[in-house]
């Protein structure tokens, strides 16, 4: 059958881009007993199986480009480098499992594969309308073009695709196919759903309850407590940098620009230009610009910036306005009917924006901070820039790999998360467009992943000492309140007493309570009507419940639906149990990443290049 496909087709745009194709990864990337078509050095190995550095660079610009053609924008370094992670991802789990399918004597037939092509088309398939009739996919129109003569380019995608699903689920259905749940596990489940408690909490905060400066710590102790705890004081690499900034935040002459072309757009409109027209072409919110302006009916109080809303229920009824100042820009509101705090406009925003000589300007700062700076190996690069630009030099940091990074005076900088990490001590990076600035930036230094040595935490490590101090303390104050609540003393009246927080929680369930420790759970479960339950240690401090309303689980319902209960509740845990297996595999594997050697920053890159031929 598989050749009989083959020599049948027909050129209907069927497959759509899939980022990971697995005859790329498989066919070229050297995975295969053949050692693939290209050949080049390894990025890395995963269970000693190597991974094709020309193929995964492959991978990624394919998956880059199907992104960029959904999205129709290019892509920045932050969003490039998350397609990177992906790709290395996929290679990692496409090896891990196809050694698990030779481990386990898993295999696919042709057959099976013709027959999965054939009687379960792609998702792709099924919304295609060229195999619909009536807006509903038409298996026999799926299966026509199967047999027709230009599909051949398409069916080795199809084969690929199908074989490794069909090969993944094998697998799994092993991993799965013993997982049962009882009905007595299915009623526990369902109590913890179902069962409400409210309950009344004492609260002790240690660093209030206990003063801290009657306790002390000894060197001793602080050596101790930091060789017992050094997984609590781990670090990620963390980067420390300095930066100039050529702010390029409008000023009052792009204010005035703005101004000046809202003006000119209504004289437009009133010379007789439609304004669903104009708002089309020159509206800058792009949304409502193409219903021409139509912003449909909104509320005066909540969602709507307040000088636009205060002109929207002022101006006269269909009635072209004078551009309104907003923290967006200028508008041209039109508004069409009002009933109470709502209304229905339409409007045109002209934006503030940098323009003009103003732009000269600052394009030419932005130059001349690139000229001085930028893409430099030399640290004392970005004092020259200052000094030559007027600049104060900034410190940012630490800041931690692929994360947001955002500066009082630039707003959310993209990319300098990345570059700081592939750059090299005193380098410099290139110019930055953040929100409000143009910067580039100087990595100074660069932190280590680790502990770091007890000299350079010491007084980190004696606050904790003395906060758990503090926290054992706090335990003894509850144990004490605890046993004075057995008397009957309501938890409220102990809290008054001792200067403590007392709050009321719920109700709630043990699947939707409102903390998160399975010991704060059990114990407001497990709470008493008099007396209280605890004390239990969490983050922001010590609890003691007190039972103050109870609903238990209607176990007649539960009768009623325990069918639909144990299917939920079985293709949960057959959900679980693959997660868990796929997340043991890959913790186990033993991989060597070495893309870090593939890319370089434009100036390591410059700086490496042999020198041009004279």
């Amino acid at each position: 059958m598989m050749q009989f496909f083959r020599s049948s087709a027909k050129p209907i745009i069927l497959v759509t881009t899939i980022a990971f194709v697995v005859w790329l990864v498989y066919d070229l990337s050297g995975l295969g007993t053949g050692g693939g078509l290209l050949t080049s050095t390894s990025v890395g190995k995963v269970n000693g199986t190597s991974v094709d550095s020309r193929s995964f660079q492959e991978a990624v610009q394919q998956a880059i480009d199907s992104r960029q053609r959904q999205s129709g924008a290019s892509m920045s370094l932050e969003e490039t480098v998350q397609i990177r992670d992906q790709v290395w991802n996929q290679f990692i789990q496409d090896i891990i499992f196809r050694a698990e399918y030779k481990k386990h004597g898993i295999t696919v037939s042709p057959d099976e594969i013709a027959e999965a092509i054939r009687n379960s088309p792609p998702r792709e398939a099924a919304t295609n309308p060229d195999f619909q009739t009536n807006g509903t996919f038409d298996p026999s129109k799926y299966q026509r073009w199967l047999t027709s003569s230009s599909a051949a380019q398409y069916i080795p995608y199809l084969e690929s695709q199908y074989a490794e699903e069909i090969l993944r689920s094998k697998l799994l259905q092993g991993v799965i196919g013993d997982v049962f749940v009882s009905d007595a596990s299915l009623w526990e489940r369902y109590r913890d759903d179902k069962e409400q408690v409210k309950v009344g909490a004492l609260v002790i905060d240690p660093a209030m309850a206990v003063p801290a400066t009657g306790i002390q710590v000894s060197d001793a102790e602080i050596d101790a407590y930091y060789r017992a705890h050094k997984d609590e004081f781990k670090r990620s690499k963390a980067a420390y940098l300095s930066y100039l900034a050529v702010p390029r935040l409008p000023d009052a002459s792009d204010s005035a620009a703005a101004l000046s072309r809202a003006r000119a757009l209504r004289e437009e409109i009133q010379k007789g230009a439609p304004f669903a027209e104009v708002a089309q072409r020159e509206s800058s919110d792009t949304v409502s610009g193409r219903s021409g302006g139509e912003l449909g009916e909104m509320n005066s109080t909540t969602g709507v910036d307040q000088d636009f809303a205060k002109a929207a229920m002022s101006l006269p009824l269909k009635t072209l306005s004078e551009p309104v100042r907003s923290q967006f820009g200028y508008h041209l509101i039109e508004v069409a009917s009002r009933k109470g705090d709502n209304f229905t406009a339409r409007h045109i925003l002209v934006p503030i924006e940098v323009t003009g000589a103003h732009r000269d300007l600052l394009d030419r700062r932005a130059d001349s901070l690139e000229q001085l700076a930028a893409e430099r190996l030399e640290p004392a690069a970005l004092d020259t820039a200052a000094g030559a630009l007027g600049l104060s030099i900034q410190k940012l940091g630490p800041i931690s790999e692929a994360t947001s990074v955002y500066a009082p005076e630039t707003g959310r900088i993209p990319d300098v998360s990345i570059w700081a990490f592939q750059a090299k001590p005193g380098e410099e990076s290139p110019v930055i467009e953040a929100e409000q600035s143009y910067v580039v930036f100087r990595l100074d230094s660069a932190q280590s992943e680790g502990v770091p040595p007890l000299s350079a935490i010491k007084n980190e490590v004696a606050g904790k000492l003395r906060l758990d101090k503090q926290r054992a303390a706090a335990i003894e104050m509850g144990r004490r309140l605890a046993e004075t609540a057995k008397s009957g003393t309501p938890l409220k009246q102990l809290a008054q007493a001792n200067g403590v927080t007392y709050r009321e929680l719920g109700p709630m369930s043990r699947l939707r309570a409102t903390f998160q420790l399975p010991a704060q759970i059990g114990a407001a479960f497990g709470a008493p009507r008099v007396g209280a339950s605890g004390p239990v240690s969490a983050d922001d401090g010590v609890y003691l419940f007190q039972e103050l309303e109870r609903s238990a689980a209607d176990s007649v319902e539960f009768t009623k639906n325990l069918s639909q209960i144990r299917n939920d509740a079985t293709q949960a845990a057959r959900q679980s149990r693959v997660r868990a297996y796929v997340l043991a595999l890959r913790n186990n594997a033993k991989i060597v990443d070495r893309r870090a050697d593939l890319y370089k920053t434009n100036a390591q890159a410059a700086a490496a290049a042999p020198p041009p031929i004279q």
